[in-house]
């Protein structure tokens, strides 16, 4: 049929792991074109290849929010500059810029929240379901759903997208590498709210934004 060096020419040829390497030979008789046209039409092969690319272009973007209170700064990378000067790929640029913006994230990804701060929370969050009378074997379940929510409010990735709230962040960013066809990554941020640590009025920016958005399908 095959042999471990068909595997890994496979391999080689679509980037795709060495068990759905072997999934596909096996499906294929050992075909090895055959085996590339599975892995395609089941869409891993781009996906995999994709994934271990490196994106090293890409363009830094800035929002304002409107009335000049809060400015965010956000560097997001693809595979080549092609790419980098379309219109889809500073439109999706905009869009995380935007976000970022209304909904105040600290991280990029959940695995950039620090362990001591990670434990802090969960300490805190035990302490919470302990008060609330809950029984200690139920608590870390507790603990850990709760820290998904912290990962939703805190990390970019796992925020629900301001202007559809049907998707994640992760799952916008995964859209929109598929129909440009490259790597994408939101590398970091930084986001400044004018008088930040300073006593003053609350304004819900996410709202503001949605009603931006609102008015501008209106128009």
């Amino acid at each position: 049929m095959f042999t471990n060096k068909d595997i890994m020419k496979l391999r080689e040829q679509t980037g795709v792991g060495v068990m759905k390497c072997k999934e596909a030979l096996i499906a294929t008789d050992g075909d090895m074109d055959k085996a590339v046209a599975y892995l395609r039409e089941k869409g891993i092969a781009s996906a995999e290849k994709r994934a271990s690319k490196i994106a090293s272009q890409g363009i830094v973007d800035s929002y304002i929010h409107m009335n000049g209170t809060v400015g965010v700064l956000v560097e997001v990378n693809c595979e080549t500059d092609f790419v980098a000067r379309g219109d889809k790929f500073k439109g999706f640029v905009h869009d995380i810029a935007m976000q970022i913006a209304a909904t105040k994230p600290l991280y990029v990804r959940s695995s950039e929240v620090p362990a001591e701060i990670l434990e802090k929370e969960k300490e805190i969050l035990r302490a919470q379901a302990l008060n609330e009378g809950k029984p200690e074997k139920i608590v870390e379940r507790m603990v850990e759903g709760r820290i998904k929510k912290y990962y939703q409010d805190n990390c970019l990735l796992d925020q629900a997208f301001v202007k559809d709230s049907s998707k994640t962040i992760e799952q916008y960013l995964k859209e929109t590498s598929s129909v440009i066809g490259e790597k994408l990554d939101i590398r970091r941020f930084v986001r400044f709210e004018m008088g930040e640590g300073l006593e003053k009025k609350e304004d819900n920016f996410a709202q503001e934004i949605a009603d931006q958005i609102a008015a501008a399908k209106k128009a």
